[in-house]
């Protein structure tokens, strides 16, 4: 999808990667960007910023989500690009139990990483189908593809979100709806624990929000439906499929070393 002249709708936008792609959109000529956020003040800091529209929308509250579309298809007559970014990790990774995250947690992960693409995708697919058009760009993760040690609900969730893509891109990929799933490796954000406003370069395999939004928005306008921030997560992912017991001791001794070195925190 060309971006020049569309109106994108991006959640999460009021930091990370999410603000960062508004502004990647921007610069490639999107007629209206509509920021969402669950903080609707700096949903409105990036809007005014871009000349867009600010909301605040938790997009776990089903009422929240389709408010936030009509809010942006009122604004602005239609919906050509929705980006559905809003997500957040756990606090403490476990390294020993992969099931220590409460009930309350693996539910909130799953309002945000995935009802909320269910919820904004239903509420802007009968605009779209109407008028032939469109993109549904689902952020996920390579945790998505490849699992991560210390945080199974965060995985658990964003494989999930990678199949609800599937789904969607098999079930309106030939009604001219484009269906992309974004899976970022490591990108210098909350999240990850680290500052979203480290030069490039800073650490080996981290990409600054701005690097990784110039190629989520590249992948966009490309077509296709995986978009790799890190293109060496394929071969990770084919390494995988071909081998799951190789890749699966791979990853137990990936586990052992960061517990050893200290990097993530483990149950005493």
């Amino acid at each position: 999808m060309k971006l020049e002249g569309k109106v994108a709708l991006v959640t999460g936008a009021g930091r990370g990667i999410g603000r960062a792609i508004c502004r990647e959109l921007d610069g490639r000529g999107a007629t209206g960007i509509v920021v969402a956020d669950i903080d609707g003040e700096l949903a409105s800091t990036t809007a005014a910023e871009l000349g867009g529209l600010g909301l605040q929308c938790d997009v776990a509250d089903p009422v929240a989500v389709e408010a936030m579309v009509r809010a942006a298809e009122t604004h602005y007559g239609r919906v050509d690009l929705l980006i559905s970014n809003a997500g957040f990790g756990a606090s403490a990774l476990d390294l020993d139990d992969a099931l220590s995250a409460p009930d309350a947690i693996w539910q909130r992960m799953w309002d945000v990483h995935v009802m909320a693409h269910v919820r904004a995708c239903r509420a802007v697919l009968p605009g779209m189908i109407a008028r032939g058009s469109g993109a549904l760009v689902n952020v996920a993760s390579a945790a998505g593809l490849l699992s991560q040690a210390g945080d199974t609900a965060y995985s658990a969730t964003k494989h999930a979100a990678v199949a609800l893509a599937e789904s969607l891109a098999i079930t309106y990929g030939d009604r001219g709806i484009e269906v992309a799933v974004i899976c970022p490796q490591y990108v210098a954000t909350a999240i990850t624990g680290l500052d979203e406003r480290m030069p490039a370069g800073t650490l080996p395999g981290v990409l600054t929000v701005e690097q990784a939004a110039t190629a989520i928005a590249g992948g966009i306008e490309r077509g296709g439906f995986l978009i790799l921030t890190h293109p060496e997560v394929l071969g990770y992912l084919q390494r995988k499929t071909a081998d799951y017991d190789r890749w699966l001791a791979g990853m137990r001794r990936l586990r052992d070393g960061l517990r050893k070195g200290g990097f993530l925190k483990t149950k005493s």
